[in-house]
């Protein structure tokens, strides 16, 4: 068991450098290691929560250790196999990631504490449902970022728009008019996938389904059908390449050539946009992806990370009181302000509406998604049928036939285990 002194000095992150005071009791004090992402949280917020954590739990010192995220699956696998409890207590996972590791069987299932204690109903679903398995709570939301549409307010105002749209008809509808005098109405890659995802979760479909363990791909469907419509549709107000995804070129590069009105990004993009254009300062703006009524913006794909606790922890009830302080409000909402985060539940959403961009990200974050809970979708990833059938579409195919070939794609991969 990982026991400590209050004689001897503390053992805290590198990222840290320091060692909080503690009172000269003669207790033993309990160590609970914690692996957390580069960049997810800042040194300073890290340095207050330390602080605060162990003046207010006696018995428990932190061990906070930064990762990396290349190589940090095999890193965590290992850690859920070994033998040893000698490992972390508390792990940073990403939200998409969690179900390979629920499929080894080295999580610890924290289904009560979220229905007893944590407030789960208020989650966001981006971040809860990947972190669950046959209604088994394992993966705790800490924080989320999603996409929302960047826009210039000049070209807005130019073209007699008044606001941003609250509908998709009514967002085609303004991007048609920003289409013109030599402007592009929006820049869309044609294999941006993860846009697409939520026109097709908007449209009550799904890219993959699940039935009595089996999946299979459901791009075929009349809904999913229905987004890749309307996505062809605004892909087309534009002049986006039809086959390469955002990044092939990197769109912010693209919009801060001053002659693209919209982009659908995380708000960090907007920071590199005016670094490189500086008289695009002040003329950004955001709003949620639009949806298919006025009272709710488009559904979205949630990415961010949940926190985990590995069922060989010899620190069960410190592991779970650093989960519940992580991601219990007030270090949660210090967090999201902190670094530009959604805050883990729809509750929490005021605690950004000050700043436009994460505003825009938490109305879009209530409707938001993740990808099929099966850790064989990073199969589906990577060779990624969905990016070749929107090209295709795209380029005048015809898309039942296309979301047939995708979909069947889909089904071989995810029936294939990840060894």
């Amino acid at each position: 068991m990982k026991l400590r002194l209050l004689a001897l000095a503390c053992v805290s992150a590198s990222l840290l450098g320091g060692c909080a005071l503690v009172p000269s009791s003669g207790a033993e004090r309990r160590t609970v290691t914690v692996w957390l992402m580069k960049g997810s949280a800042s040194a300073q917020f890290l340095e207050r929560f330390t602080e605060e954590f162990e003046r207010t739990h006696e018995d428990l010192d932190l061990d906070i250790r930064i990762q990396e995220w290349t190589g940090i699956g095999e890193k965590v696998q290992a850690a859920l196999e070994a033998e040893t409890p000698d490992g972390p207590d508390v792990i940073e996972v990403g939200n998409t990631q969690v179900p390979q590791y629920v499929d080894g069987g080295g999580l610890l299932d924290l289904t009560l504490e979220s229905l007893r204690d944590w407030g789960m109903r208020d989650w966001l679903p981006g971040l809860a449902e990947p972190g669950r398995q046959r209604s088994t709570q394992y993966g705790i939301p800490w924080y989320a970022a999603n996409r929302v549409v960047i826009y210039r307010k000049d070209l807005f105002e130019q073209a007699g728009i008044a606001g941003p749209p609250k509908t998709r008809e009514d967002w085609l509808a303004a991007t048609e008019k920003l289409n013109s005098g030599g402007n592009q109405g929006i820049y869309l890659a044609g294999e941006d996938w993860y846009t697409l995802s939520g026109f097709i979760w908007d449209e009550g479909g799904d890219l993959a389904n699940e039935s009595g363990g089996v999946w299979t791909g459901t791009l075929d469907t009349p809904a999913a059908l229905r987004g890749m419509d309307f996505y062809r549709r605004l892909q087309a107000l534009g002049g986006g390449p039809v086959d390469a995804d955002e990044e092939h070129p990197p769109q912010a590069e693209e919009f801060a050539k001053g002659r693209i009105a919209q982009i659908v990004a995380v708000p960090g993009q907007a920071r590199a946009i005016v670094q490189q254009n500086p008289e695009l300062a002040g003329e950004l703006g955001f709003f949620p992806v639009p949806g298919t009524s006025a009272g709710k913006p488009g559904a979205v794909f949630t990415g961010g990370s949940d926190l985990v606790v590995p069922k060989r922890t010899d620190q069960r009830d410190g592991a779970v009181t650093v989960v519940e302080e992580l991601t219990g409000a007030k270090w949660n909402t210090e967090l999201a302000r902190a670094m530009n985060y959604v805050p883990n539940k729809t509750t929490l959403a005021a605690a950004v509406a000050g700043e436009e961009g994460v505003a825009a990200m938490a109305a879009g974050a209530a409707q938001g998604r993740a990808t099929p809970s099966t850790p064989e979708w990073a199969a589906v990833e990577a060779d990624n049928p969905i990016k070749q059938y929107m090209t295709r579409v795209l380029t005048g195919a015809d898309p039942a036939t296309e979301a047939r070939r995708a979909s069947r794609r889909i089904t071989e991969a995810l029936a294939v285990p990840l060894g």
